[in-house]
């Protein structure tokens, strides 16, 4: 894989930083998810759960090792430091100023480890007013504009369905580490990168930002339409509604032939992208009007054959359970430390065409510390030491098995 032989140190917790570093354990990064003896990860306490599984946990942590450390204690800041000394990344996604309050700032980091790629993932950036609160997706989606313009037409507006936020910063952060990485084997001479939610989640705006930036114009809501194209969108059927998206002049010529209304690719209403964008009121009435007379899978076989993008709306149920997320292989089966069988989704990558694996399941608590401290040359007799003082807990494993297909 592209990233073996590159070792990461994750400090990081919840999903933003987790999210980082599973992308770099996909595609072969050896990841020590470095851990509180007590409770670990707070996201492992968080629902969904399997038994006394966290399937939020589970999610975002595949294919890594769990040391649990106690990083408060002279011992376990001595094991954090020797782990640092031999790795090639550390990321970290706490509070400003929290690194440094551990001992562990810039200057110390680079005496630990001149080549060590440091990673830190915050809520609001490295400066400005709000650069010291706390800050969680959901709040980072309100304040940078994202929760303006998702929900109603009416106005209402919503969160996104999904952590988005956390995810993209995570992506994000992983496009830092391997460009850091790149530029290190180039002989650059940069070692710390940041990214925040803040930061990123203003990035999504798009042209939906440029809008405010350029024109003064906050964008509002649009439902489900497109906020620029016309007719792009959920339109009701008569069985359930479809996702249509005609964005060239090509599809919508096409999407004329196909609903039987060739006269309105000539219509002056409609007869381009941004005449149809503005009478997208009379467009959609016209449209729904012969929507309703056929069912939903009528009208994608006929789209679709049209070369014209479109599809149902899937719950999650369905999407799992569905032909192409079963032809690419996108479930996979692997087995818990407690023998446990976890079925998870791949990365959404392929290298040479071989999509990327779960090689193996989220960890427990502790599971591989007495496997990493014992690579790092520390004698049993210590390790016994450290875990009977508090400093480490170990957990049980046992031999998983893994990359089995749904």
């Amino acid at each position: 894989m592209p990233l073996q032989g590159i070792t990461v140190i994750d400090l990081s917790r919840a999903l933003a930083g987790p999210y980082c570093t599973t992308m770099l354990a996909d595609m072969g990064a050896e990841i020590i998810k470095v851990e509180s003896p007590r409770g670990g990860d707070p996201s492992r306490a968080w629902p969904p759960f399997e038994g006394e599984h966290s399937l939020y946990f589970d999610s975002a942590n595949r294919n890594k090792k769990s040391v649990a450390i106690d990083l408060y204690t002279i011992d376990g800041k001595a094991l954090l430091t020797r782990m640092l000394e031999n790795a090639d990344v550390l990321v970290e996604n706490y509070k400003l100023g929290t690194l440094d309050a551990m001992g562990f700032g810039p200057e110390v980091l680079r005496q630990i480890n001149p080549d060590l790629i440091h990673m830190s993932i915050n809520a609001y950036g490295n400066k400005g007013p709000l650069m010291t609160r706390p800050g969680l997706d959901q709040v980072v989606q309100g304040i940078s504009g994202l929760t303006s313009v998702t929900g109603d037409e009416d106005g209402s507006t919503y969160r996104v369905g999904l952590p988005i936020v956390d995810i993209t910063s995570g992506m994000t952060a992983a496009f830092a580490v391997v460009s850091m990485l790149l530029g290190r084997e180039r002989g650059n001479q940069s070692r710390e990168a940041s990214t925040s939610l803040f930061e990123t989640a203003l990035a999504l705006s798009a042209f939906q930002g440029q809008s405010a930036l350029s024109l003064g114009v906050a964008p509002t809501p649009q439902g489900n339409n497109h906020p620029s194209i016309a007719p792009y969108g959920a339109f009701p059927t008569a069985t359930e509604p479809v996702i249509i998206a005609v964005s060239t002049e090509r599809h919508w010529s096409s999407f004329c032939s196909v609903i039987g209304r060739t006269e309105l690719a000539d219509d002056p209403r409609f007869s381009t992208g941004r005449t149809r964008s503005l009478h997208r009121q009379e467009l959609t009435e016209l449209i729904e009007e012969v929507l309703r007379q056929e069912g939903a899978d009528v009208w994608i076989d006929g789209l679709s054959a049209a070369g014209i993008p479109c599809g149902p709306i899937y719950d999650y149920a369905q999407v799992m359970d569905c032909e192409q997320t079963r032809a690419l292989d996108m479930v996979q089966s692997v087995q818990r430390s407690d023998g446990s069988e976890l079925r998870l989704l791949r990365g959404p990558l392929s290298v040479d065409g071989v999509p990327v694996s779960v090689r193996t399941a989220p960890p427990s608590l502790g599971e591989h510390t007495r496997d990493v401290l014992e690579t790092m040359g520390i004698c049993p007799e210590q390790i016994e030491y450290l875990e009977n003082s508090g400093t480490v807990q170990a957990g049980t494993r046992v031999a998983a098995t893994a990359g089995a297909n749904q």
